[in-house]
């Protein structure tokens, strides 16, 4: 089994280990260093679990961290929807058994140990070249939670696997975490967004309250905007109360990660709606205790 703990200390193991034709182990410790460094509260939560556990968290970080840093990258659209095209290859080629790079190496035991989806995997790969592919400005709702799905869902779907939660669980608990979470972080960020000529805000909602433009920053200048912010944080809000639902009468032991990632985002909508929308620029005061969990949970689906 190949793993991601020799990449992530640095180790002389890296060595010992085939590194296939994807890439060199110097290039691999370079990697795991750095995504270390990004979020060390996301990457150091994962060394509490059971070794094969703890391996396909981190390979499951890392492959999300690879396909963001090809939609984020300065390459042409191009490239980019070339790269993530090479990563579905590299998703089939770790199904049939001959994975090539380094991170679907990292994961091939964990698609056989937690029975995997390659659907899922796929799912995330089609949400990352939405975003290579145009800047995405004001959704559909039907585009909006079909991105929840790619971007989001699918990727919790893989984590709660991952952690021992039966498949029809993960489905539930996930559908519904996911998309609170991602709700959360597009309230979160949305001058950031916009900086990068995209918002989420869905289509018939804006038009709902008047507003028909989809250029971001005109946008978060209308005077509906509040409105508009309030009604997607109660679906948010519905969402993540459709969570702590499904998390009823199941295993705390295998849900244990679930419940500090909801608290957590609950406690950041919470304060997005204390600051409100009017003050966008003016950064919101996070709980210590929300940090942790915020930085799984952005660890693995952040846009």
């Amino acid at each position: 089994m190949i793993t991601l703990e020799p990449f992530i200390a640095g180790s002389d193991l890296v060595h010992q280990q085939d590194p296939g034709p994807a890439t060199s182990p110097a290039k691999e410790i370079a990697i795991a260093q750095r995504i270390r460094d990004t979020n060390p509260s996301c990457f150091w939560s994962t060394r509490l679990l059971p070794a094969p556990r703890r391996d396909a968290m981190q390979a499951l970080y890392f492959f999300c961290w690879e396909l963001r840093e090809i939609v984020d990258g300065t390459a042409s659209r191009t490239l980019k929807l070339a790269l993530l095209t090479d990563w579905r290859t590299q998703i089939g080629s770790l199904y049939a058994g001959r994975p090539q790079h380094f991170v679907a190496r990292a994961l091939s035991d964990a698609v056989d140990r937690f029975d995997l989806r390659c659907a899922d995997f796929l799912a995330i790969i089609d949400g990352m070249e939405t975003e290579a592919r145009t800047d995405i400005r004001a959704p559909s709702l039907e585009q909006l939670y079909l991105y929840c799905e790619q971007r989001s869902v699918a990727v919790i779907r893989i984590a709660l696997r991952i952690l021992g939660v039966a498949q029809a669980d993960a489905d539930q608990v996930g559908a519904a975490l996911g998309r609170g979470m991602l709700l959360t972080g597009v309230l979160r960020d949305l001058t950031q967004d916009a900086r990068r000529h995209r918002l989420y805000l869905p289509r018939e909602l804006l038009q709902a309250h008047g507003v028909f433009a989809t250029m971001p920053s005109y946008v978060l200048a209308q005077p509906a905007l509040p409105q508009v912010c309030n009604a997607v944080a109660e679906w948010a809000a519905d969402w993540f109360a459709d969570a702590e639902d499904a998390l009823e009468g199941r295993s705390r032991w295998r849900m244990g990660v679930v419940t500090p990632i909801l608290s957590g985002y609950r406690g950041l909508l919470r304060v997005l709606l204390v600051r409100g929308w009017d003050h966008l620029d003016e950064p919101v005061r996070i709980p210590a205790w929300c940090r942790p969990a915020l930085a799984i949970g952005h660890g693995l689906i952040a846009r």
